[in-house]
């Protein structure tokens, strides 16, 4: 029952291909452990789970650690993308392209010019 409240927790798990996941239930609680590739992956799973469960959902125990903490995400370039739409993606303030765009100055010479499947290093800010 408790899996099924989290499935949507559990297939993001999944989707993320997060590294040692381990999903167990114990005393009533989902507990969850794994590392993320990086910390906005992270940051995704706990906005899924307070989706789900609330701002401090009593029925989870979530132990996720980050794989590599020096970029905040890798990106790749789909069709119809700017650098403004994955500044709002990943920061929420389109003006931030700029910053993108500086961390990726070896693959873009342009900011207008991106292409379908460039990966990208999205900076911690």
């Amino acid at each position: 029952m408790i899996k099924e409240k989290y499935r949507s927790v559990l297939d993001l798990r999944k989707k993320f291909n997060i590294q040692n996941g381990v999903a167990t239930i114990k005393e009533d609680k989902l507990h969850l452990s794994g590392t993320a590739n990086t910390p906005w992956e992270k940051e995704q799973i706990w906005d899924a789970i307070k989706a789900v469960g609330g701002q401090s959902p009593p029925d989870i125990v979530v132990n996720i650690n980050v794989a590599n903490s020096s970029v905040y995400a890798r990106h790749t370039v789909a069709r119809n993308e700017s650098l403004s739409k994955i500044a709002i993606r990943y920061y929420g303030d389109a003006m931030k392209y700029n910053t993108i765009f500086q961390a990726n100055a070896e693959v873009l010479s342009n900011p207008d010019v991106i292409q379908p499947g460039q990966e990208l290093v999205i900076p911690n800010l």
